[in-house]
């Protein structure tokens, strides 16, 4: 008799963006009526089902920040195990090319150079990204 394997949490795939200029990063802070409230986080969402994840990425920016962006090259993946689903955070750099930036669900947003990221109080999916990010900041320099 086998013994029954342990049940996988379900996965939850997140897009977020490392919107990059002149070698520094915009990042937000989560809202009070968000899950992980006052964390920093890449902007983004969820990945709805047969969405690309670059398409998914640039939909979540109009909706959070007002902004249109091109999705470039993924930097990283981060996870994080929340009850019964991880999640699965993909990081993709991305470039402003239209909009107003307008907070819809966040609470505050910075620009961040690489020497800036560390001090705040990050999602726990996000802080994998980071070092990646650092390196990407510095050679934009």
């Amino acid at each position: 008799m086998s013994t029954p394997s342990p049940t996988l949490p379900e996965t939850l795939l997140v897009v977020g963006a490392a919107i990059v200029e002149t070698g520094r990063c915009l990042v937000a802070q989560r809202s009070p009526t968000m899950a992980l409230p006052g964390k920093w986080e890449f902007p983004g969402g969820k990945v709805h089902p047969g969405e690309p994840p670059a398409a998914a990425l640039a939909r979540e920016i109009a909706e959070e920040l007002g902004l249109t962006v091109e999705v470039g090259a993924r930097i990283g993946v981060g996870f994080d195990d929340q009850g019964p689903r991880r999640i699965r955070l993909e990081v993709y750099r991305c470039t402003i090319r239209g909009g107003v930036l307008q907070l819809a669900e966040h609470t505050a947003v910075r620009w961040l150079g690489p020497d800036e990221l560390e001090p705040l109080d990050w999602a726990e999916a996000d802080l994998p990204v980071l070092p990646a990010l650092r390196a990407l900041l510095l050679a934009c320099r």
